[in-house]
């Protein structure tokens, strides 16, 4: 798939050039630094050239909050087939890792920072007894030849989980620009092997939960502008770019005085936007919502700082509830993540029948 970009001006338009990232080890670094741009779920890095028992070396080896593993390998000059065989030999050590090999891994590439604490720094929760048994490997490149391609869909035909994810750079001026696209969604291909030991709840491609913390943000504003937000750092926002046009958010509000849990149900409309960017309506007239009335002005906090101000996605509610009359109850899923791919079927149950919602869509 060719992925082009135009620039607007005016009525006019103009082709932003393409061309090859100058040093893919600085596509690998960016992964590194922000692995939310691969638009999976949140990931912890657990190294950079992580040595493997055969002596190679993988790129990127990532971990989720449920335990799965991630090999992430960027082209960088091989030939696709090369590096898709790499893949393969790193899957085959990964698959038998253990949960204290890889907290093992994480001390070595962090200068002995504890794996615990930035597993419950990343994901809020302590790391699993063991991992799920699964792993996903990641092919990062700009193009593959029909053989190589070929070859991908085979194997993951046959069960191997192995994605290709493609960047596209592009140059305007002295601005730079990623595009994505992935081969095949990650998220709902069934790869089924036989030596999963917990499997994780499938996810159906088109739910989210979105936490919104109230410290510089308020429920009262999304609901009346409609958004979700996230902002303070890229750990807090940078989830948010996973959430694309058509998803389905529910958005929780975290528990403070016996009040909290999940008030609205609602379609995403507009990809991130920074909140200095963020237009509202006011009385059929346009305006930047730092200029709309506010019920909490802690949403313009660090709003020159790019990464560590708020960033919004707009979002079209269609059920909601005052944050007194909050869905919850035991059992429910929450986490102070932003944003997490809502697996869990009892949540979605209780949520789509608490909502009015059509069981069959989620």
């Amino acid at each position: 798939m060719e992925f082009g970009i135009w620039r607007i001006d005016g009525e006019s338009t103009s082709p932003v050039a393409t061309s090859a990232l100058e040093n893919e080890a600085r596509l690998e670094a960016i992964l590194e630094q922000d692995p939310f741009i691969l638009g999976l779920d949140a990931l912890l890095i657990i190294g950079r050239q992580v040595t493997t028992s055969f002596g190679t070396r993988i790129d990127l080896l990532a971990i989720d909050s449920q335990g799965m593993l991630y090999v992430i390998e960027v082209k960088k000059g091989r030939t696709p087939r090369d590096v898709v065989a790499q893949a393969f030999d790193y899957g085959y050590w990964v698959r038998n890792l253990s949960i204290e090999e890889v907290g093992a891994l994480y001390e070595q590439h962090h200068d002995g920072q504890p794996f615990d604490q930035a597993f419950r720094g990343s994901f809020d929760t302590s790391p699993p007894d063991e991992l799920t048994g699964e792993h996903q490997l990641i092919i990062v490149a700009s193009t593959l030849d029909p053989a190589t391609d070929r070859i991908v869909q085979y194997v993951r035909d046959q069960g191997v989980p192995v994605f290709v994810v493609f960047f596209q750079y592009f140059r305007d001026g002295d601005q730079e620009f990623l595009a994505r696209t992935w081969d095949a969604d990650p998220s709902s291909e069934a790869v089924t092997r036989p030596m999963i030991k917990k499997p994780a709840q499938p996810w159906n491609g088109q739910d989210f939960y979105v936490c919104l913390g109230e410290d510089r943000r308020s429920w009262d504003d999304a609901l009346k502008y409609g958004f979700v937000s996230g902002g303070g750092g890229k750990r807090w926002s940078g989830p948010l770019q996973g959430l694309f046009s058509g998803a389905r958010v529910f958005l929780y509000i975290p528990q403070k005085d016996g009040v909290g849990g999940y008030v609205g149900a609602g379609i995403v409309k507009e990809s991130t936007q920074r909140v200095k960017d963020f237009m509202v309506d006011i009385d059929g007239r346009q305006i930047p919502i730092l200029q709309a009335p506010l019920k909490q002005p802690r949403l313009a906090e660090d709003v020159d700082d790019e990464e560590k101000s708020e960033y919004l996605v707009r979002v079209d509610w269609i059920k909601t509830v005052p944050r007194d009359e909050a869905i919850w109850e035991k059992g429910m899923f929450a986490n102070q993540n932003t944003v997490v791919r809502l697996r869990d079927q009892f949540t979605l149950e209780k949520l789509t029948d608490a909502f009015g919602l059509d069981h069959e869509s989620s």
